[in-house]
């Protein structure tokens, strides 16, 4: 399908989540729409169905049909209306529209299946009469695309903006594009039904009107359940069943072509006594419809034989129609639009048959409504396959935002860690180093004051006064134990700046050789503080580090993991708040090529049900504002698609969980 509009760079930006969200809702809309068309033969019925439905789909002000003449003039044959505007159909009078455009172009673009999209009809090139026109219909914006009738320009299926100017989106004329295609199907089944009617009243008046008038309620019936399913197979079964009971044959065979020609039957149905083609897979070697290319059928022409042996077929001809078992037949094409499908045949086996000219009629009414079905189930596949890619895109749009989110959150920890590790490093280096000179400074004023106490034992008054006022005995004894608290702490807190960078490795963002269990402390000194938060029972960590080399990693991302871990650890213990013994236990070994790191813990565990989603985006077993269900998710994605390692659960409910990874000592560059 063409439309006749452009996309700037800024309108494809704006293409956001929201409106893949939008469009994927309404493809399953469209996907009603298109069932509520087909569930009517009655063409005002699938009229007033389009336009109300196609309105309510595309919220537009005014959806409208309108009908070429044979002259390409034409009106507006239905219409469904907001509240507030002029209708262009009421009270069965039908708006006349003189485009003389369309009149002298005979339908002009339309004919070539091309849509018209327009934005606003104050920002084109229109001629003032043609602008004079659109605001007599009280259209600002609009999509018009054509209806087809097989290749025959039938009418146009519109949506009108009138209110304002509209910026349609693409998929919205793709919708409207799909709905027009199958309200041309509907209008053709709907005009084959009216011939088959109006056949069978013909048959009404001849002698055998009673039987006849059967037949026609039969071929009705048979048609109304080939339109019942859009599943082929079913199609296929129901088709070939009715047929056999309508003709009251011995066999009737759908057969489809190849690319290449050949063929092999696809469904039949069998009067008792008769060997199954099926059986053999139903692959036919009819030569002559290879070569030539689906012969007469191509032309949708029907072949009507009495009797093969009264034919000037020759021998290998008839040879084949003896190993199909058959006497007399009729053999119409299937056709989708004007491609040739395949052939639906019905055969007498046991003796000659003189078709009649009704049944030849109704075989070959039967597989033009195969072919329409055909046509409508392929559509609704398209339709159904757009759907899911639609919603699978969105899918991963939602992922990728989260991964984006949580990357760039994490980088933003990232550099705010590293920039707060630089600002307290420096006077901590200051402090640390000027610690050593104060501990000599205040060692060499105690001993002076030791040599003043020996040189004047007996102090004047004065100064016996200020001894005991600053409790001197005391100060000397607790000034060396205050200088080493002092350095203590100074580092201790170097320790910490040196985890956090550890942590943070933002100059690191490529893959290097690192040592597992430094990233490991870094991470446990940085959570310390929820380590001590348990008041009298503090969370027992257990460490059993095996012997690993330095593994080549993307060291950043593995320490994300290893905090989501043990955090995640750390809130399921809480969630116990009867436990007296809670424990961590963090594991590491070296196997093969690869290295283990276990972290488990003995906190409340998670359900099996649970277990099996805790990796997708957005799930979290955490009460409401705990967690995102972002954490697991994306430390899946860092291991296995980051490392090309494995994240594997073990848990029990009230027993614990364990969480096991294994990473490539050599991690493959992305």
């Amino acid at each position: 399908m063409k439309h006749a509009y452009t996309t700037t760079n800024a309108e494809v930006e704006t293409y956001s989540g929201n409106t893949l969200n939008q469009s994927s809702q309404s493809y399953r809309a469209l996907a009603r729409v298109i069932d509520r068309i087909r569930r009517s033969l009655d063409i005002e019925t699938i009229f007033s169905t389009t336009t109300r439905e196609v309105r309510q789909l595309l919220a537009a002000e005014r959806v409208a049909i309108f009908r070429f003449n044979p002259d390409w003039s034409g009106e507006f044959v239905a219409e469904s209306l907001a509240s507030g505007w002029t209708p262009l159909v009421e009270n069965y009078h039908r708006s006349i529209i003189a485009d003389s455009f369309l009149k002298d172009n005979q339908g002009g673009r339309y004919r070539h299946n091309e849509s018209a999209i327009v934005n606003d009809i104050y920002q084109t090139s229109f001629s003032p009469c043609h602008i004079e026109l659109l605001e007599k219909l009280q259209a600002r914006a609009y999509i018009i695309v054509p209806i087809l009738q097989g290749e025959n320009l039938w009418g146009l299926l519109a949506a009108y903006q009138n209110s304002q100017s509209r910026q349609w989106q693409e998929y919205e004329a793709e919708f409207l594009a799909q709905i027009g295609a199958h309200l041309g199907i509907a209008l053709q089944q709907a005009e084959y039904l009216k011939q088959t009617q109006e056949q069978a009243a013909q048959l009404a008046i001849a002698k055998e009107r009673e039987k006849a008038a059967q037949r026609h309620k039969t071929l009705v019936s048979t048609i109304d359940r080939i339109r019942r399913s859009l599943n082929i197979d079913t199609i296929f079964e129901t088709t070939t069943q009715e047929a056999l009971q309508l003709l009251e044959s011995d066999r009737v065979v759908i057969y489809h072509f190849n690319a290449d020609w050949s063929g092999q039957i696809v469904a039949e149905a069998i009067a008792p006594g008769w060997t199954p083609l099926m059986k053999d897979r139903g692959f036919i070697a009819d030569t002559m419809l290879q070569e030539t290319q689906g012969g007469r059928y191509r032309r949708n022409q029907t072949t009507v034989i009495d009797d093969i042996y009264k034919t000037q077929y020759s021998a290998c001809h008839i040879k084949l129609l003896e190993n199909l078992e058959a006497r007399a037949c009729i053999i119409v094409p299937i056709l989708q639009g004007d491609i040739l499908w395949g052939l639906l045949a019905t055969y007498q086996n046991a003796q000659p048959r003189h078709w009649q000219e009704y049944e030849v009629d109704l075989l070959a009414q039967i597989g033009t409504q195969l072919g329409i079905a055909l046509q409508q189930a392929e559509l609704l596949k398209t339709t159904q396959t757009q759907a899911d890619e639609l919603s699978r895109t969105l899918k991963e749009l939602r992922q990728t935002q989260s991964q984006l989110i949580q990357s760039e959150k994490m980088a933003g920890l990232g550099q705010m860690v590293a920039g707060i590790a630089h600002e307290i490093n420096n006077p901590v280096n200051f402090i640390f180093g000027n610690l050593v000179h104060v501990d000599g400074y205040v060692r060499d004023l105690v001993d002076l004051i030791d040599t003043y106490d020996k040189a004047y034992p007996v102090p004047q008054d004065g100064v016996c006064q200020k001894i005991d006022e600053i409790d001197l005995d005391f100060v000397r004894e607790d000034l060396p134990k205050i200088i080493e608290s002092m350095r203590m702490g100074s580092d201790r807190i170097r320790k910490i700046v040196l985890s956090l960078r550890t942590f943070s490795r933002l100059d690191e963002a490529e893959i290097k050789a690192v040592d597992i269990h430094d990233g490991l402390e870094s991470t446990l000194l940085i959570l310390q503080h929820r380590w001590n938060s348990h008041g009298d029972r503090p969370i027992q960590l257990l460490k059993d580090y095996g012997d690993l080399p330095l593994v080549e990693c993307y060291p950043a991302p593995l320490n994300q993991v290893f905090m989501n871990l043990l955090t995640n650890a750390i809130d399921a213990i809480e969630e116990c708040n009867s436990k007296e013994d809670a424990t961590i236990l963090i594991r590491t070994s070296a196997e093969g090529d690869r290295v283990n790191i276990e972290i488990a813990d003995n906190g409340s565990g998670i359900s099996e049900a649970a277990r099996s989603r805790i990796f997708d985006p957005f799930f979290t077993t955490k009460r409401v504002g705990k967690g995102t269900g972002l954490g697991l998710s994306i430390s899946y994605q860092i291991i296995v698609e980051k490392h090309g390692g494995q994240l594997d659960c073990v848990s029990q409910v009230g027993q614990g969980t364990q969480f096991r990874i294994s990473i490539p000592i050599h991690t493959p560059k992305l």
